[in-house]
């Protein structure tokens, strides 16, 4: 895949715009510091004027129209393959929450993407040759973040950034093959880019899109991408980012697991903001449900589509009897999103494609999407995005119990190159691992009190951890205890949710640390 031309391109990119990334990542840094200093994020009044005047985005190209349904996964042959045919409208191939950053799997996953474009992709699935059909799902590729390395390619000896090496060499290899694939009206190469903290990041990517499609002699507006809205920087400037990607962007997503992480990241010494278990922080907690309103609501204003939040249910196909509650849920969760006015919603299961894709059927009917639909009656301020006490939850030692689990579980097999982990019948990602390491810091750093009358400190820790390490032992069985390092995991669990201040990825810690 490195071939001179795409080194070549890559070297541009570092070169132009790694200044600008540093900069924006100290950027990141103050901000951070000065909320834990106490300053509330709000609304930016110099930006006013954006959110105040009428504009739109450029209009999607054909295969973007009907996004109903998302379908996240693997860059693996077979779950490429999978994915296009499971019936949903889109398939993000995901080089950042489901998949470990090995030099090996990363290289193969851009050589599984060229031959996806090409249409030369095959997979041997259950014995047999597969290949992806002809009315097969939109690919889109999710980069990594902007605060993440690529460590096994420096520049003039700097590492280049994680999302610029996944964007370069995927359009880099990729755009003339997108381009006749579509015929010219469409067909990518598209992009989902995450991690936004703000408007700063969507006009840094702006001016690395106009300078790849110089670059590249591409007509302008090629590139589209799709924006995860996952901080609380980012539900504060939806407008912003819309604005500055105007002649790209396609679309908001709202990124839940990664939103609340966000807070607790934004909030770490205000104990007034102490999020309670995480079972009880549904979509219709009033500041989750303010932050999704918002969003549908300033997308349609833009023209541009909101897509909902994450499922990654599995359903049990020998005992569908035991999962069929949460299955149930998904109806629910995705009825109500397409009630809302959201155009399509993202699963993590090829499993649930026809149950998401029937939720929004209901609503849409022939249409592709609702952006008709403007939702005049939402008004959100920022109370409504920061109220934590109205959730109705509590902090258990139940919950405390089952964020240790699932964030020893999945980091241990993290730590063995597996990024997309079954957990209680849910396919978890690193999303999920950030949510549940981090409430077990904020938890300990206020020195919670569960509704027990136990506080939370190191002794209770020691305890827990060393219980529910024994117990995900049992559950797993030593087979698959071996093939994991959940020990380590437990370790490094541990001595994190003690430290003074929240690591702010678990990925760069485990760099360091392991």
């Amino acid at each position: 895949m490195l071939t001179d031309d795409v080194l070549a391109f890559l070297v541009g990119l570092h070169e132009r715009f790694g200044p600008s990334r540093s900069e924006l990542l100290s950027r990141h840094q103050a901000a951070a510091a000065r909320h834990r200093d106490g300053e509330r994020p709000t609304y930016d009044a110099e930006t006013a004027y954006i959110r105040a005047n009428e504009w739109h985005i450029a209009p999607a190209p054909h295969d973007l129209v009907d996004r109903r349904t998302e379908l996240v996964g693997l860059v693996s042959r077979p779950a490429l393959v999978e994915g296009l045919n499971s019936g949903a409208q889109v398939y993000m191939a995901d080089f950042e929450d489901t998949i470990t950053p090995e030099w090996a799997t990363i290289l193969e996953g851009q050589r599984n993407l060229a031959h996806a474009y090409a249409g030369t992709l095959t997979a041997e699935i259950g014995g047999e040759i597969r290949i992806p059909n002809p009315d097969h799902a939109t690919l889109m590729v999710r980069t990594r973040g902007w605060h993440l390395d690529e460590t096994n390619l420096a520049i003039d000896g700097a590492p280049i950034a994680a999302s610029l090496f996944d964007f370069g060499v995927c359009v880099a290899s990729n755009t003339a093959a997108a381009a006749a694939a579509g015929a010219g009206a469409g067909a990518g190469p598209y992009f989902y880019l995450p991690k936004f903290d703000g408007p700063a990041d969507a006009q840094l990517w702006h001016d690395v899109l106009e300078w790849t499609e110089a670059e590249l002699g591409l007509a302008a507006g090629t590139i589209r991408v799709s924006v995860l809205i996952e901080t609380v920087g980012a539900a504060f400037a939806m407008d912003e980012i819309l604005f500055a990607l105007r002649d790209h962007i396609t679309a908001l997503h709202a990124g839940n697991w990664d939103y609340l992480f966000s807070m607790i990241k934004t909030f770490a010494a205000d104990p007034e903001m102490v999020l309670p278990d995480r079972d009880s922080l549904g979509a219709t907690t009033p500041f989750i449900r303010a932050f999704t309103e918002l969003l549908v609501s300033t997308c349609h204003r833009r023209g541009a589509h909101a897509i909902g939040g994450m499922s990654g249910v599995i359903p049990d196909e020998l005992d569908p009897a035991r999962t069929a509650p949460m299955v149930r849920k998904v109806t629910v969760d995705k009825r109500r999103e397409a009630g809302d006015g959201f155009d399509g919603t993202r699963i993590g299961q090829p499993a649930i494609v026809d149950i998401a894709t029937a939720e929004f059927d209901r609503v849409l009917s022939y249409r592709a999407n609702q952006l008709e639909v403007q939702r005049d009656d939402v008004y959100i301020t920022a109370s409504d995005l920061l109220t934590i006490h109205t959730s109705r939850g509590e902090c258990t030692e139940s919950g405390l119990r089952t964020a240790i689990r699932t964030a020893v579980h999945y980091i241990g097999e993290w730590l063995v190159g597996i990024g997309a982990v079954a957990i209680d019948d849910h396919l978890e990602d690193t999303a999920m691992a950030e949510l549940c390491r981090a409430q077990i810091w904020q938890w300990r750093h206020q020195s919670v009190r569960l509704t027990n009358g136990v506080v939370v400190d190191d002794t209770l820790l020691d305890r827990l951890f060393a219980e529910e390490l024994a117990e995900l032992r049992i559950h797993l069985g030593e087979p698959a205890w071996a093939d994991g390092r959940y020990e380590r995991a437990a370790e490094l669990l541990r001595a994190w949710s003690s430290l003074d201040d929240l690591i702010p990825f678990f990925p760069i810690a485990v760099a360091r640390d392991a």
